[in-house]
């Protein structure tokens, strides 16, 4: 009968095992707004009630979006000419600094660690900006990046107010519903949306 060699074997027990675990991580990892802390942990009981990974999703996502979007209202202010965009960007000040608070509040109620700098897709957005020419050519770019990202976390906050059992959780997804609806209606005011390309995907 052959032999084997046990250490290998154990090796390649070892190396398959960690390769199997690793990748779902990786894997979650990517997703926008999902930090490592949420893949370790699933549903805790709280005295709020229970809390689940998408509840504490949706709490790094509202502020990560504060992240980005303060420092993009900031901008509006500084460069637009338009003052339909910083009638926008006011609101985008006035509610991300409000929901901020929030989030950072009910973060540390739940022990939810949060982060402190937008992602890398947050970043590039804001890079964008910067690229862009001063006059219609940012105000352009601002509004369809702000109003994309608005409307993609829309349906998501829609699912979480719907489904959590966490009362803290519930309250957040409904004051950023409203915030995310104030937004959107500001943004789509300044004129320079540009529908079908968000209908398309191409923004």
């Amino acid at each position: 009968m052959p032999r084997f060699n046990h250490s290998a074997l154990v090796i390649a027990a070892l190396t398959t095992t960690i390769a199997a675990l690793s990748f779902p991580v990786w894997s979650y990892a990517d997703r926008s707004g999902t930090g490592m802390a949420n893949v370790a942990s699933g549903t805790v009981n709280t005295q709020w009630g229970p809390l689940t990974a998408s509840d504490r999703d949706l709490i790094v996502r509202v502020r990560l979006a504060g992240l980005w979007e303060l420092p993009a209202a900031e901008k509006a202010m500084a460069r637009s000419k338009s003052a339909a965009v910083k009638e926008a960007a006011d609101h985008l000040l006035v509610g991300h600094t409000d929901l901020d608070e929030r989030v950072r509040t009910v973060a540390t109620q739940l022990g939810v660690s949060l982060p402190n700098e937008p992602n890398a897709q947050q970043q590039g957005f804001l890079a964008q900006m910067d690229a862009a020419q001063d006059g219609e050519a940012f105000d352009r770019t601002w509004a369809n990046l702000l109003r994309t990202a608005h409307g993609k976390i829309f349906t998501p906050i829609a699912a979480i107010r719907n489904n959590t059992r966490n009362t803290l959780v519930r309250q957040l997804a409904t004051d950023t519903n409203q915030t995310v609806l104030d937004h959107i209606t500001m943004l789509e005011k300044t004129g320079q949306v540009d529908f079908d390309s968000i209908a398309n995907g191409t923004v």
